[in-house]
């Protein structure tokens, strides 16, 4: 039995980078308490997210607004992050930040320890105005760490079938999903379990898990910042669709221990195993493009 603890985080993160450093080193010293190899914390946790979500309807002042209040962009080899590494020391750590590449700025993840970075992700799928405040990225991949082979999505992506399983087919036995999910924007509700974007994300995890047969640990911002109120929702699916550990809908850090080669060979050697099954010779279709105009990215 080869075992590991993966604790993940609905957890409040704002622009201020001390109080966030804070959160973390909080996060982290809980998770080491609990035995955790692996610590997944949402989307944008250095800096917070976007003050609101806008788009195609947007005012021409909302949109000024938005952009004046990014959260700061940062490189991956920059002090910030290395100062996250010193907090991990032998934890495994996967977090969201703005990213700074030249001009450009990117919605991203990386998965690091004490020796440095072991994988980076910029966000490939933008919702509802994201693209005038980001660049897109580009790829999905998985790479080695010393709990095994990850792969990393933020948010929006969970939605999106062929995103998990690229992750899936480059050899990916657990993905983390960090977001900074919110409610819904058109129709609002008292309590957060009745919130239908909290029902989506929850479906998009189970399902993602059990479509690629893979241990899935989805992250989640949680309270209020700018306009927007996070659904909390962190959790940990089994490659059988089950979830093993979650905060609800209340901030927390939720702690699984699961032995993931067994977990998987159990998952996959039933008889029915997706990756090997699939019909990739009739999918054609499923890449076609359907009359979607394509977008611009502003860099700010």
């Amino acid at each position: 039995m080869n075992d590991t603890t993966i604790s993940v985080a609905a957890a409040e993160f704002g622009r201020d980078l001390e109080t966030c450093y804070r959160t973390i080193t909080e996060l982290a010293r809980t998770a080491t308490e609990r035995g955790s190899d692996l610590l997944v914390l949402p989307e944008a946790c250095l800096g917070g997210y976007l003050p609101s979500l806008g788009g195609g309807d947007e005012s021409r002042e909302a949109r000024e607004r938005r952009l004046r209040s990014l959260p700061p962009a940062l490189e991956l080899d920059g002090p910030e992050l290395r100062r996250v590494a010193e907090i991990a020391g032998d934890l495994v750590i996967t977090l969201g930040f703005c990213e700074a590449d030249g001009d450009a700025r990117y919605n991203a993840a990386v998965t690091l320890h004490g020796d440095g970075v072991l994988g980076s992700y910029r966000k490939v799928h933008q919702p509802l105005g994201e693209n005038l405040c980001y660049s897109a990225g580009s790829e999905y991949r998985a790479f080695d760490t010393p709990i095994g082979r990850m792969g990393m999505q933020i948010c929006y992506d969970k939605a999106f079938p062929e995103a998990a399983r690229a992750l899936a087919l480059d050899g990916a036995e657990i993905v983390t999903s960090l977001s900074a999910w919110p409610t819904s924007r058109t129709a609002t509700v008292e309590r957060l379990e009745d919130d239908r974007w909290l029902h989506r994300f929850d479906i998009f995890d189970r399902a993602r898990a059990v479509e690629n047969q893979l241990v899935w640990v989805a992250s989640n911002q949680a309270g209020t910042f700018g306009s927007l109120r996070f659904v909390c929702s962190a959790k940990i699916v089994g490659p059988g669709g089950e979830i093993l550990a979650t905060t609800g809908v209340h901030p927390g850090l939720a702690t699984a221990t699961v032995d993931v080669a067994d977990a998987l060979e159990r998952a996959r050697g039933g008889g029915m195993y997706n990756l090997r099954d699939r019909r990739p010779e009739l999918y054609h279709s499923v890449v076609r493009e359907h009359g979607v105009t394509g977008r611009t990215a502003v860099h700010v």
